[in-house]
């Protein structure tokens, strides 16, 4: 083989390893990436199925029952609702008509089962997504109170 057709064959091969090296980055990348929605953008059918994503909001006032380890509670934006199902054990800063974000995927009968529920790590942090959806809401709520007499 000549020194051109060696040189050819390294850059080819090393042009190979490259794409496969990035293929397999973007791959664990596109499994690690997890997507927010609000419970309004769920109910419009823009959330994923069979996917996991995270939802976010308010825990509503009066919605959280507790059985053992088992957790119902219900995420709003103010205009529309999602059940979520956790297992296990919830952050110590977790209470009703406070922020969350809570990361799993719909099951079959429209309930969110979660595999990791994120309480605000303070009285003024709210996740900028939840609270855009939560002010979009607002606007849409005030909107609608104008119009009709």
């Amino acid at each position: 083989m000549s020194k051109r057709g060696k040189r050819f064959l390294v850059i080819a091969v090393g042009v190979v390893l490259l794409a496969l090296i990035v293929a397999l980055v973007l791959n664990a990348f596109k499994s690690n990436l997890v997507f927010f929605f609000t419970p309004t953008q769920i109910a419009q059918g823009q959330a994923p199925k069979g996917q996991a994503f995270r939802v976010g909001g308010m825990v509503k006032e009066g919605s959280l029952k507790h059985v053992d380890l088992s957790h119902e509670f219900v995420v709003t934006d103010n205009e529309r609702d999602v059940q979520v199902i956790y297992k296990g054990l919830l952050p110590d800063l977790f209470k009703e008509a406070k922020g969350v974000v809570a990361q799993g995927a719909m099951g079959e009968d429209g309930v969110f089962v979660a595999t990791q529920v994120l309480a605000k790590h303070d009285e003024n942090y709210m996740p900028p997504e939840a609270k855009a959806a939560m002010d979009q809401a607002a606007l849409r709520r005030a909107a609608q109170s104008v119009k009709a007499p």
